[in-house]
């Protein structure tokens, strides 16, 4: 479990937009030393290209967050861009309910979002496709004493549904990644691998590249090697320079400690 390190293209949204640019990221991905990705943040290629590109810089993706509403109104084509390049991991940046955003998450709101993707994943299932769900910060929020996260997954099931896991966002909710990621064991696609900090000794916290945070990742990856997770992927959501820059001095943090080149 965990011999590769991966990256998420959300990372470098901005120079994936087009074609050309999709081409030159894969090359640069993969000048670094990452051999999969995460599909995040593209352009609305066809999925043909997408392989085309990945085959030829030797990247191959293990998972996605496509658009929610993509996965109600076209799931057919959802399953055919997955089989297409071959991704497993069919996923969704966010648990998706109305107004979530603002108004937080209400029991309404999540029933809907369980009743309705708890159909993705059944479809998603017949074609050997995996539906799952990333967090954020909201779905740890408690109801009735409980986290919403802990009450998304009583009520999924655990061979169709599962999550990817984010450590920044656990450990920005107050919630230690590592005894999470044992307490999900099994129920884990992929983790993602971001730092977190204090903000120049500001009452505020910001997002930072793997090992110049707080975050204690020898005790997260062997969290993530007790609960069987099959991936873990490098991404910052917003970074000071290049995004290019942020994820090398991650993989060169994480690689020679942790993980084969």
């Amino acid at each position: 479990m965990l011999n590769k390190i991966g990256a998420q293209y959300y990372t470098v949204r901005e120079f994936c937009q087009t074609k050309e640019d999709f081409d030159e990221t894969c090359r640069k991905i993969k000048k670094i030393g990452y051999t999969f990705v995460q599909l995040s943040g593209i352009g609305s290629f066809e999925p043909e290209f997408i392989k085309e590109t990945l085959d030829k810089y030797g990247l191959f993706a293990i998972c996605t967050h496509r658009a929610p509403q993509s996965y109600l109104e076209n799931i057919e084509k959802e399953i055919e861009f997955h089989k297409t390049i071959g991704i497993k991991y069919a996923g969704i940046g966010s648990v998706y309910i109305e107004n979530v955003w603002g108004d937080g998450i209400t029991k309404e709101g999540m029933d809907k979002f369980l009743a309705d993707f708890n159909k993705v994943a059944d479809r998603l299932y017949e074609e050997g496709l995996v539906f799952c769900c990333h967090n954020h910060h909201l779905e740890f929020a408690k109801y009735n004493g409980k986290y919403w996260f802990d009450y998304m997954v009583e009520n999924t099931n655990p061979d169709k549904f599962k999550f990817i896991l984010d450590a920044y966002w656990l450990s920005y909710s107050g919630v230690n990644p590592a005894d999470y990621i044992k307490k999900l064991k099994d129920r884990i696609a992929c983790v993602h691998l971001k730092d977190i900090r204090v903000a120049n000794g500001k009452p505020e916290i910001q997002l930072c590249e793997v090992g110049t945070g707080n975050i204690d990742w020898n005790e997260v990856l062997e969290a993530c090697k007790y609960a069987n997770v099959p991936y873990a992927v490098v991404e910052q959501d917003t970074c000071e320079g290049s995004p290019f820059d942020s994820l090398k001095q991650s993989y060169d943090y994480l690689v020679p400690k942790f993980f084969e080149s």
